[in-house]
């Protein structure tokens, strides 16, 4: 990973726990990375360096936000119409923009935002069919099967930037995108093919009442949250790149990413196999808190084992909360909206990842590494005061499930059905 100045807030750190998009999040801005490094060395001048580092930037950027804003449009379809139907049209487009960007026919500005705004988030689709299979008595092995998918998310995301960097150095540079996409794809059609376990459509009138409970005060909370959380993982990124490249000793980097990532796995496991109850709020507003107090030393400590030590306690919390966004928004949205609920989510993820990089970026050009820790500390801090605030929520008034509500059962009055005269008042 190319790291310096700007620069540094080129990559983008995105968890997207599903199918073959598991090795996108690092694969693909890995590659521009390394395209830009194979660009660099071809033209050196550093005001060419510089522009060509602005070039990638502006083009990851606008596939982050192109993909945040149409994610949740695809999950509104895809509630409507169904996963069979939506997806391979989506994949389709999306294997089309990214032929245009490797073809190089159109501004890689434009290749970018389409490559982003039609790739699907196959982790909302794959979370919704999670929530169908275990329904009713199963729900409550739910947050196990969260915490498998932010497992199979933290391994891909190790092993992506790998992959792309094996292929960069074999001097293919583009190859990293096209190996992302062919995951993405193959990954997508192999879902849409797995009908049995697709989430069962519903009737307009449903979906039209249960949208509401987007709008509930509830769930927007936890978008927020997951806003936060992005935030959080852009800042984290472009610090430690700093930080490593402050001392003189780029290529530790990597072996800081390495503790966090490590642990981060270590932590979804142990949650996903925790079988003591308690409510997720609590849980969520407990790991939150736990993140801000993990990271705050990262502002002062300066030791590269001081700092790995703080890394990797922070890699612990991450994916609890990661685990318990997904937990609460399946509890609070109805059926009828929940892919679009589990998108927005993840939008706001990418959202907030990528305004970060470019933040933390000027923060780190103006006050160092430890400067970038403090983005990061501060949206661990915002993301502590929307969990305290979460139990305080109350439970939207749209039914959970698509079965109608049981009707009442009334009581009969005394006496066979006759109500006994009231007596007059003498």
């Amino acid at each position: 990973m190319h790291v310096g100045g700007r620069a540094s807030s080129t990559p983008l750190f995105v968890p997207r726990p599903s199918g073959g998009e598991r090795l996108r999040p690092g694969a693909r801005p890995g590659a521009l990375s390394v395209q830009t490094r194979r660009l660099e060395q071809d033209h050196p001048a550093p005001a060419v360096c510089s522009f060509l580092c602005a070039a990638a930037g502006l083009v990851t950027g606008g596939f982050a936000v192109a993909d945040a804003v149409a994610g949740p449009q695809i999950g509104r379809l895809v509630d409507r119409f169904g996963q069979a139907r939506v997806l391979p049209c989506a994949l389709g487009a999306h294997a089309g923009a990214v032929a245009l960007l490797l073809a190089g026919s159109v501004p890689d500005l434009v290749a970018g935002v389409l490559v982003g705004a039609t790739l699907p988030q196959l982790s909302a689709l794959s979370a919704a069919r999670w929530t169908a299979l275990l329904s009713g008595e199963r729900a409550a092995a739910l947050p196990t099967a969260f915490a498998l998918e932010a497992l199979a998310n933290g391994v891909a995301y190790m092993s992506g930037p790998a992959l792309v960097s094996v292929l960069g150095a074999a001097g293919h540079p583009g190859a990293g995108v096209l190996l992302a996409a062919a995951l993405v794809v193959g990954g997508g059609l192999a879902l849409a093919a797995q009908r049995r376990t697709m989430p069962p459509l519903t009737g307009h009138a449903e979906r039209r009442h249960a949208g509401r409970a987007l709008l509930h005060s509830a769930f927007p909370r936890q978008v927020a949250l997951g806003l936060a959380l992005g935030v959080f993982f852009g800042a984290m990124q472009v610090s430690v790149a700093a930080y490593a490249v402050g001392r003189g000793t780029p290529d530790a980097a990597a072996l800081l990413y390495l503790a966090f990532n490590c642990t981060n796995l270590v932590g979804g496991w142990a949650y996903g196999a925790w079988r003591y109850g308690g409510s997720p709020r609590r849980h969520q507003a407990a790991a939150a808190a736990c993140l801000t107090a993990a990271s705050l030393p990262l502002t002062f400590l300066d030791t590269p084992l001081a700092i790995g030590a703080a890394l990797a306690l922070t890699g612990l919390a991450v994916p609890v909360l990661l685990i318990l966004t997904s937990v609460l928004t399946e509890s609070l949205v109805p059926r009828a909206v929940l892919t679009q609920a589990f998108t927005w989510s993840s939008s706001a993820n990418a959202a907030g990842t990528a305004g970060a990089a470019a933040v933390a970026g000027r923060v780190v050009d103006m006050g160092g590494a430890h400067g970038g820790f403090s983005v990061a500390v501060g949206a661990a801090v915002v993301m502590t005061a929307l969990a305290l605030g979460g139990p305080r929520d109350s439970s939207p008034d749209v039914p959970k499930s698509s079965a109608p509500a049981k009707p009442r059962r009334r009581t009969r009055p005394p006496h066979g059905g006759i109500r006994p005269p009231t007596e007059k008042p003498s």
